[in-house]
């Protein structure tokens, strides 16, 4: 009885609340179920797995939230014109069909209802959430984005090349192109790291949020930019071992490292690279610079 009447009380004061949960709930878990799958049972496009990082943001984003909820009560209520309009434009967007379209729309619903209740003020409270929904929400900007690595693939194949030689490996290198004891070996945009940076950034943003770090722009460049050579770093040596099995005709080696977990095992290590990188910074790098200026005129 005593559990009933505690969820009647909080029926009684949070109907409005409760009520857009629900629908919320109603309309986009499908949607969010559907990534789910996708990016566990890789049964989604190419383009949505470079998103699969919504598996940890998703439920960080909800913590969040969540913990915010006692600043966000002490809010009063506000109405901003902008919220109305971003609703207005995630129905459309649902209600299109259209599947990058329907995707985008739980950030605009999200951005729009934290406006329209709490105006400015509750967008600002949660807008790191919200910021971790967008950016995990699968959409075709990685398709838009490959053409402008080109440079990078190139990079990567030379240096796995350079490192094959070093081995006393018969490679040639063609543009994005390795030639490993006439097994050819591309260096797709996809193998570039692109979805590893994605990955990377993400998850830095995280920890830099939770551990407070972002409070320090310079510890915050230092950490972003040590996340881009981590990352390709990393992906160099994943190409040069994965033209390495492939050239020498070790095909179980090479599906293990590229479509199987020993891929997943490898992201995971580097992900954990960013955690150990992140706690050197915080201590050898100070949180911002200090100049001393000297009293002393000069004569």
């Amino acid at each position: 009885m005593l559990t009933k009447h505690r969820v009647f009380h909080v029926v009684e004061r949070y109907p409005l609340e409760i009520a857009l949960l629900g629908l919320l709930s109603l309309l986009y878990f499908p949607l969010m179920g559907h990534w789910v799958d996708g990016w566990l049972n890789k049964s989604i496009s190419i383009q949505h797995e470079y998103f699969s990082h919504g598996l940890i943001g998703l439920p960080f984003a909800a913590y969040i939230a969540w913990t915010h909820r006692p600043k966000w009560g002490r809010l009063p209520d506000a109405f901003h014109p902008l919220g109305l309009g971003l609703l207005l434009i995630a129905a459309v967007f649902y209600l299109s069909g259209l599947s990058d379209w329907m995707n985008l729309s739980l950030p605009l619903m999200l951005g729009g209802l934290c406006l329209s209740l709490k105006g400015l003020a509750g967008f600002r409270l949660q807008a790191f959430p919200l910021a971790l929904v967008f950016l995990a929400t699968p959409t075709q900007a990685p398709y838009l984005i490959e053409p402008y690595i080109l440079p990078l693939q190139k990079f990567i194949a030379a240096v796995a090349g350079f490192f094959l030689l070093q081995m006393g490996i018969d490679v040639q290198v063609d543009q994005i192109y390795l030639l490993v004891n006439s097994q050819v070996v591309e260096v797709a945009p996809h193998c570039a790291g692109l979805k590893m940076l994605f990955t990377s950034f993400y998850v830095g943003l995280m920890l830099l949020y939770w551990t407070g770090v972002w409070k320090s722009r310079l510890r915050t460049s230092f950490f972003l930019v040590s996340t881009v050579a981590v990352s390709v770093n990393g992906n160099i040596v994943r190409n040069t071992v994965l033209s390495f099995f492939h050239g020498t005709g070790q095909s179980g080696a090479f599906y293990w490292l590229h479509d199987s977990w020993g891929g997943d095992l490898y992201s995971a290590a580097m992900l954990l690279l960013l955690v150990g990188l992140l706690q050197l910074i915080e201590r050898y790098v100070p949180e911002k610079l200090e100049l001393e200026v000297s009293n002393d005129s000069p004569v």
